[in-house]
């Protein structure tokens, strides 16, 4: 009988991995602080270069955040192609010192439509989705309409949450980590159910921001968030190594 092989790969790939599993699996969560690095090296049984090795590699990735003196910590997610945080719309309210309200206008278990099935890249679509339709309000005036999915293999407790009380973007950042999120920001005339809930008239210039996160590879929601035109803005900040030329 011929003897197993052991499994493929260097000690550095299987410790990269396993690290990066625990991050994406939110076993390890945003501001968590890992061991020291000896501790790990001898945790694993590998060499402290080694160990430093995978820690700069998961650094470069973005799922680590090295403080001299401090230690290591596990970074915030961001977005693989960051035009704008992922922000929490109640506390953007806040921010210009308005009161906020959610308003939960629907709520359904189904299956995706075909053009949710596209942009959320759902492979298999014959599961059902959790979808969420609902109004921000800021001052007492619509200030963002929100429509959104939710992949309840990914976000299982979705299923249970009460969204008249913590809007579904609050939830989710407290609850379901992410590894990658990716937006798509376009001008649009409101459509007429988006008009009537924003209290627009249908075909007025509005603002859209669709976004699209992830976990390990499996989609967990998509959002398409409508400001009306003439009440937001996107505000960007960058420096000189970001212009070409």
């Amino acid at each position: 009988m011929q003897a197993a092989r052991p499994p493929r790969g260097t000690h550095h790939d299987r410790i990269l991995t396993g690290l990066r599993d625990r991050i994406t699996s939110g076993e390890w969560q945003p501001g968590f602080q890992l061991p020291f690095e000896t501790q790990l090296a001898e945790s694993h049984g590998v060499s402290r270069m080694t160990m430093n090795k995978v820690l700069a590699q998961l650094t470069r990735e973005g799922f680590l955040v090295r403080r001299k003196k401090l230690g290591t910590f596990v970074a915030r997610p961001m977005a693989q192609a960051a035009v704008m945080e992922i922000t929490d719309i109640e506390a953007e309210v806040a921010a210009l010192g308005l009161d906020w309200r959610f308003d939960l206008l629907e709520r359904s278990l189904r299956l995706p439509l075909p053009e949710e099935a596209l942009s959320a890249r759902i492979e298999a679509p014959g599961g059902k989705i959790l979808a969420l339709r609902g109004v921000h309000h800021a001052g007492g005036l619509p200030f963002c309409h929100e429509a959104r999915i939710i992949n309840p293999e990914a976000a299982p407790a979705a299923l249970d949450a009460d969204f008249r009380q913590t809007a579904p973007g609050a939830w989710l950042l407290r609850e379901v980590p992410w590894s990658s999120a990716e937006h798509r920001i376009r001008a649009v005339p409101a459509a007429p159910q988006v008009a009537r809930d924003l209290g627009l008239a249908s075909g007025a210039a509005c603002l859209e921001v669709t976004r699209r996160t992830e976990i390990a590879g499996q989609w967990v929601t998509l959002v398409t968030q409508t400001y009306p035109g003439d009440r937001h803005q996107l505000v960007a900040q960058f420096g000189p190594r970001d212009a070409a030329g």
